[in-house]
């Protein structure tokens, strides 16, 4: 059954935390590591650790796929062969269906060369090695937004939050009240429209 276009796709599914994995072949060690990550900032940080920290290692091949519509996303072979390290990466990736995740993979180099073949075989099994051990978590992509109402307004407000079971943060209800609260996008249209009808009530897209 297709989805209608006008519906959001807002769901995605990520790893809820880090993993590790090993594969071993004719003296090469491929050693795999698994990340939830946000950012182009974060993973730059994170193989920037592990270069440091496995600085003897030969390479430090990685993929990633971001964002809840996984548009965003890179293969690197650090020195391989072109397409025989990132692109087995990212196939695992995307062969699980998930986004917002960075595969890192370091090789300490055994002697013995692998071939394209085998250098394929390599990253992609250390790569789903340590996917397999992460699993995975249902995301759900949003928005913050902040809420600026008189005290009048309050009742109006709590109760629109309440109805749509929205979290909230940082509230402050002196003489003039604010607060930050998450909206789902497929519910953002609703939640405007809802807003918009209470005088005095002024929202902002952080």
């Amino acid at each position: 059954m297709e989805t209608p276009e006008n519906i959001i796709r807002d769901s995605y599914k990520s790893v809820p935390g880090p993993a590790e994995g090993l594969f071993k072949d004719n003296g090469s060690r491929f050693i795999s590591f698994v990340f939830p990550v946000e950012t182009e900032d974060e993973v730059k940080g994170i193989v920037s650790d592990l270069k440091k920290k496995y600085h003897d290692a030969r390479h430090h091949c990685y993929a990633y796929r971001l964002g809840y519509l996984g548009d965003k996303f890179r293969a690197n072979d650090d020195g391989e062969p072109s397409s025989s390290a990132g692109r087995p990466i990212l196939g695992q990736i995307d062969s699980r269906g998930l986004s917002d995740v960075l595969v890192v993979v370091v090789r300490y180099f055994g002697g013995i060369k692998l071939g394209i073949p085998g250098l394929i075989r390599a990253y992609k099994t250390s790569s789903a090695e340590a996917l397999d051990k992460a699993g995975s978590v249902e995301k759900v992509a949003g928005k913050w937004f902040r809420l600026k109402f008189g005290y009048e307004a309050m009742n109006s407000v709590m109760k629109i939050l309440k109805d749509m079971d929205l979290r909230q943060k940082e509230q402050d209800f002196g003489t003039e009240c604010s607060l930050l609260t998450w909206v789902r996008l497929s519910a953002e249209d609703d939640f405007r429209t809802r807003i918009g009808k209470i005088d005095n009530c002024e929202i902002n897209e952080l």
